[in-house]
């Protein structure tokens, strides 16, 4: 009987978690304004719209925000932690859960800035990456978070150290969500 609720919590963290990271990062995108018309997003795109478009009839957008994104990775973690919960045999509260949720989505949003900016660097030092879906969907990405950063510290050389205090900063970010203990 354990196994069978591993395999599932296995499952519903792993499908949850991939689509719930697939509407978050198909959200940001559309915050930087990214190319939609590169391979990258038009996968984000066709994997999220039969959810989006019709929540988009019932939740407008709020000015560059794409509110029904932000609802559906919300709705989508909360049922994902009901069902963690139960398959656990435990018991809990909405707003716990609410909490827990919303807590766990800006974490992942950190973590998704932190995988962005590793692959980022990671391409940078192998070249070569003029006209890689994959470099373009990043930098646009990343590009919002960098900017204020690249003020403040200097490209020294040929190395531009704003990714690397971006990435500090976040780590510090997931430091003090860590101490709310969910």
């Amino acid at each position: 009987m354990e196994a069978l609720q591993n395999v599932g919590i296995f499952l519903v963290q792993t499908l949850f978690s991939l689509y719930i990271g697939a509407v978050l990062i198909r959200f940001l995108l559309a915050l930087s304004r990214a190319n939609f018309y590169n391979p990258l997003s038009q996968f984000l795109v066709k994997i999220t719209n039969p959810v989006l478009v019709p929540m988009r009839r019932m939740i407008p957008a709020i000015g560059k925000l794409d509110t029904a994104a932000i609802v559906l990775a919300l709705s989508l973690k909360i049922i994902q932690t009901f069902l963690l919960v139960a398959l656990q045999g435990s018991e809990t509260s909405l707003p716990v859960v609410l909490l827990y949720s919303v807590i766990d989505l800006v974490r992942t949003v950190i973590y998704i800035y932190i995988f962005a900016l590793v692959i980022q660097a990671v391409l940078s030092w192998v070249g070569n990456s003029q006209g890689n879906p994959l470099a373009d969907i990043l930098n646009s990405l990343t590009e919002p978070l960098l900017r204020p950063i690249r003020q403040f510290v200097p490209v020294i050389g040929m190395v531009d150290l704003a990714p690397m205090a971006a990435i500090l900063l976040l780590y510090i970010v997931l430091i003090v969500l860590q101490s709310f203990g969910l």
